[in-house]
């Protein structure tokens, strides 16, 4: 018996019931192609975790040749005008600052100030077994000026472990008379008073080039907290501790070449 030919509409019906048959391909086909995407997203997060340190490292090192000629505003200047407080601050040269101001500072704050290259390694090898953590004792004037300048206030081993390579830079960008200029020019004497100028006419009502021994050594007494201590109302603590800084005066005199000219 002869077999009947297929018509050309039943050929074409075949045809069409077979395209069913290669979805489940473009599926699986579909379901395959995020992985590459995946894996550009897993390169670019590694190449921005490269590229952040650089950025930073960059970013910081513009900021200290900035640095260098504009005297900068410190993070507590900053965070009181984001929330809308004063800051009184009158930047001054070196040579528009006692000299017993800075003697009273590297007596109190650093007296190896012009022998290290902005950490003192013996005096914070000494206090990294210390259990109530960093102490100021190891903080250089050097480093205070970079966690002034960079970083935030309070004790932790994460910002020490940050001033200590931002010290090292500060000390070859800078020198130790820009450090030196910039750290009288950002530290804080009072609530809201920053700068030695603005701290001498607050408290003695005279510019910084005409403090005393006796007011600068009260001015480098209330450094380690000006919140709680004050230079123009000085208790009976910070009285002696002014005394036995004023004492030492004359000892760093003879340390400190490398803030001459």
């Amino acid at each position: 018996m002869a077999v009947p030919e297929e018509s050309e509409a039943e050929r074409h019906g075949r045809d069409l019931r077979r395209i069913p048959a290669s979805r489940p391909l473009a599926r699986a086909s579909a379901a395959r192609t995020p992985a590459p995407r995946r894996r550009t997203g897993l390169r670019r997060a590694a190449t921005l975790i490269t590229l952040a340190p650089i950025a930073i490292l960059a970013f910081t090192l513009t900021l200290a040749l900035v640095y260098s000629v504009v005297t900068p505003p410190s993070t507590l200047m900053l965070g009181r005008w984001l929330t809308l407080q004063g800051a009184q601050r009158d930047s001054v040269p070196l040579e528009a600052i006692a000299p017993a101001l800075v003697q009273a500072v590297m007596a109190s704050e650093d007296q190896r100030f012009c022998l290290h290259n902005g950490v003192d390694w013996s005096a914070l090898r000494e206090v990294v077994d210390d259990e109530e953590g960093p102490s100021r004792g190891a903080s250089t004037i050097t480093m205070q000026t970079v966690k002034n300048v960079f970083l935030w206030p309070g004790r932790s081993y994460i910002r020490k472990g940050l001033e200590i390579p931002l010290a090292v830079l500060a000390d070859a960008v800078w020198g130790k008379r820009r450090t030196m200029e910039i750290y009288l020019n950002v530290a804080e004497w009072g609530e809201g008073i920053f700068g030695v100028e603005a701290a001498a006419r607050h408290w003695f009502r005279k510019s910084a080039r005409d403090l005393s021994r006796g007011e600068a050594a009260l001015l480098a007494a209330v450094l380690p907290n000006p919140i709680l201590r004050s230079a123009g109302k000085p208790t009976r603590g910070v009285r002696a501790i002014a005394g036995r800084i004023q004492s030492r005066m004359g000892q760093v005199d003879g340390l400190m070449g490398c803030l001459k000219r």
